[in-house]
């Protein structure tokens, strides 16, 4: 009965030592790979509305598969179109005015302004004579001399008639200056702009996908009004697919963008190659000024790995993963 016992009990140190060998074996295998969890994640694009206007139709539904360029919602687009018409008329406004500067003055013009210039001309003669004959008539007191300096002013302003008429030719042959000629042109570009600008916002009330994806949320309905940069459509994208994980501190310093990792996701009995996209420089909460060693070690650091050949499988997001990075020790 004594033997049984004695028996027993080293088929019991036995197993102890069987035990410490599994556990320091496993205790070496985490000293050559070491794991950091996550989950797998896709891009999620937010669409937002450019105006307030209100949608006027919905061409998706939740769920569905979506290409690139596909439209997804339409909002109203009546102000715009207004708007837009409006600037166009004074675009060709702006462009005449241009024209006709650029151009410089018609022939027309330049002699009307001769024209003018003559008929000056023969006004301050009519005006001389006359003011001749009075100042004989006064010499041989055949008139007074109030008379004089009544056409003396006449005389005076049809020679200042005549120099206006002048001035006013010469620039009409000089042409157009290049100030007036710029501030045409200032005129026209502005006008343009604003033409771009609202086929900018024309172009903006229809929503497109910009990516191959899924339609995971339309938050409005039919009629509502979003206020400007509010979401109105959630893409979830197709690619990249990747991990989000966090590395514990001691894994920090030999973890940076490049990196070779291994994930391995549950149900799927495949290890998926991956490559280390980034690694954030700041640890995930905000610690202490100063950290003991012990305290130190509770640190971790957000990163994103990049799944590498997985064309061929259709992995959903949310889903928690492992990942490892062979020849990466504590």
């Amino acid at each position: 009965m004594n033997y049984d016992v004695r028996f027993r009990y080293g088929d019991f140190l036995t197993g102890l030592s069987l035990l410490a060998c599994l556990q320091l074996s496993a205790c070496d295998t985490s000293l050559h790979e070491i794991a950091a969890l996550g989950t797998l994640e896709r891009d999620r694009i937010e669409l937002s509305a450019d105006s307030s206007e209100p949608i006027r139709a919905i061409l998706v539904r939740e769920g569905q598969k979506v290409a690139i360029g596909e439209s997804l919602v339409l909002q109203g687009t009546e102000r715009a179109e207004a708007a837009l018409a409006r600037a166009r008329a004074n675009e060709q406004t702006a462009k005449a005015a241009l024209t006709e500067a650029e151009r410089g003055p018609r022939a027309q013009a330049i002699e009307q302004g001769r024209a003018r210039l003559q008929a000056a001309k023969s006004s301050q003669i009519t005006r001389l004579h006359e003011l001749e004959r009075q100042k004989s008539l006064v010499t041989r007191n055949f008139s007074a001399q109030n008379t004089v300096d009544i056409l003396q002013g006449r005389f005076d302003e049809s020679v200042a008639r005549r120099e206006e008429a002048r001035a006013a030719l010469d620039e009409l042959l000089a042409g157009t200056r290049s100030e007036v000629v710029d501030q045409a042109r200032s005129r026209h570009a502005a006008a343009v702009a604003i033409i771009t600008d609202l086929m900018i916002t024309l172009q903006r009330a229809t929503i497109k996908s910009p990516v191959v994806g899924m339609v995971e949320v339309l938050p409005f309905e039919l009629g509502e009004r979003p206020r400007p940069g509010a979401t109105v459509v959630v893409v979830l994208a197709d690619k990249p697919i990747y991990a989000r994980i966090h590395i514990p501190e001691p894994m920090r310093t030999r973890i940076t963008s490049g990196t070779a990792a291994e994930v391995r996701v549950d149900s799927y009995n495949r290890t998926f190659q991956a490559r280390v996209r980034w690694v954030a420089t700041d640890a995930s909460f905000t610690p202490f000024f100063a950290l003991s060693e012990r305290d130190r070690t509770r640190l971790s650091f957000l990163a994103e790995v990049d799944l590498l050949g997985i064309e061929d499988v259709d992995l959903p997001v949310g889903i928690p993963v492992q990942v490892t990075f062979p020849g990466i020790g504590p």
